[in-house]
């Protein structure tokens, strides 16, 4: 077993990287809105969420990081929907050490429990776009992510987005893999993986690529005892 995938999953909880929004995992309705808050491993802290339905195919959301780091803004937009699934467009922006900006291209499906609620799982393609990043570098990284909503309470949410630019594909799970090496050097030694002032994973890192949140709903209705 890779101990490296162990590492970085520890690490997050210690350092901000880029985050991303938290969708609603069901269809807008015109001036709904839901509000909760999220446990992400990209953030040191939770980040509160707030969702709006501008229209039946429009919705706004609203994420305040604590003390910032985590906040953001994004619009999602339905694009086709037969019975139980639909397509979704989302445009994100996000304050982090690594600023970023996502676009993500989601399919949802709904499947109807016993007690009434709608269980969503999602899967999604995402380009995320870092301009100016902790050492001052440009990443862009395309990856997937996939979701799902058991409960009416929370759901949860991963994925990975790579950026080939700055490591090989192959080398994702190598822990040897140096930058810095004789190997590598020549080619990668202007896109370090940590920044040297602050320490942060820079937006060259894996660590930056990597995805995990878990969100709440708080308007969800309380279990009946």
């Amino acid at each position: 077993f890779n101990y490296y995938a162990i590492a970085c999953c520890l690490l997050l909880f210690f350092c901000s990287c880029a985050s991303h929004p938290v969708v609603n995992p069901h269809l807008s309705e015109p001036g709904k809105s839901m509000k909760g808050y999220a446990l992400s491993l990209e953030n040191v802290t939770p980040f509160l969420w707030y969702r709006v339905g501008v229209s039946d195919k429009t919705e706004l959301g609203l994420r305040i990081g604590l003390p910032i780091y985590g906040s953001g803004i994004d619009l999602s937009r339905l694009l086709y929907k037969k019975k139980n699934k639909w397509d979704m467009l989302n445009l994100a922006w996000s304050l982090n050490p690594n600023y970023n900006l996502d676009i993500t291209y989601y399919k949802f499906k709904t499947k109807k429990t016993d007690n009434g609620f709608n269980k969503s799982r999602w899967l999604g393609f995402r380009m995320m776009s870092i301009q100016r990043g902790v050492t001052g570098g440009t990443s862009n990284r395309f990856g997937f992510l996939y979701g799902m909503q058991p409960s009416p309470r929370w759901g949860l949410e991963f994925g990975y987005f790579h950026d080939p630019s700055s490591i090989p594909l192959k080398d994702i799970f190598n822990s040897k893999w140096d930058p810095l090496s004789n190997q590598n050097n020549e080619r990668y030694s202007n896109k370090p993986i940590k920044d040297k002032s602050s320490g942060l994973p820079s937006e060259f890192s894996r660590l930056t690529g990597l995805s995990f949140s878990v969100f709440f709903n708080l308007d969800a209705p309380k279990k009946e005892k």
